[in-house]
């Protein structure tokens, strides 16, 4: 007899919130339009799209900068635009000879999100 097999469904990365839930929250919602699903003392739940984190708090410093993320988009140019003036190291856009273009962010707790747009 086969044994059933589960099936992956999604992803949802934990974010290191520092140096606060509260400021992260205040960051992810403010700058890069993220909305609250839900949240508790010790962490939250944030949604933008078909994108879901979980921001965590955590006063391990080197667990957030040695923590990267890489996120697909529909328009890279109109979220780069969108995401240039926020209060975090905005690298430039740049054409990856992998087939994709894309640019870095490094939030304040020191998170690395990489967002993508794959070549037309």
């Amino acid at each position: 007899m086969a044994v059933p097999k589960a099936t992956l469904r999604a992803i949802t990365p934990l974010i290191p919130a520092w140096p606060s839930l509260e400021a992260a929250l205040a960051f992810f919602t403010a700058h890069l339009g993220f909305a609250v699903e839900w949240q508790d003392d010790s962490m939250a739940g944030i949604r933008r799209d078909g994108v879901a984190f979980l921001l965590v708090v955590n006063d391990e410093r080197a667990w957030a900068e040695n923590a990267s993320f890489s996120v697909g988009v529909s328009d890279l140019d109109a979220l780069y635009a969108e995401y240039r003036g926020a209060p975090a190291r905005v690298g430039p856009l740049e054409e990856k000879p992998w087939g994709r273009r894309e640019f870095h962010m490094v939030v304040p707790s020191g998170v690395c999100l990489q967002f993508y747009q794959e070549r037309r």
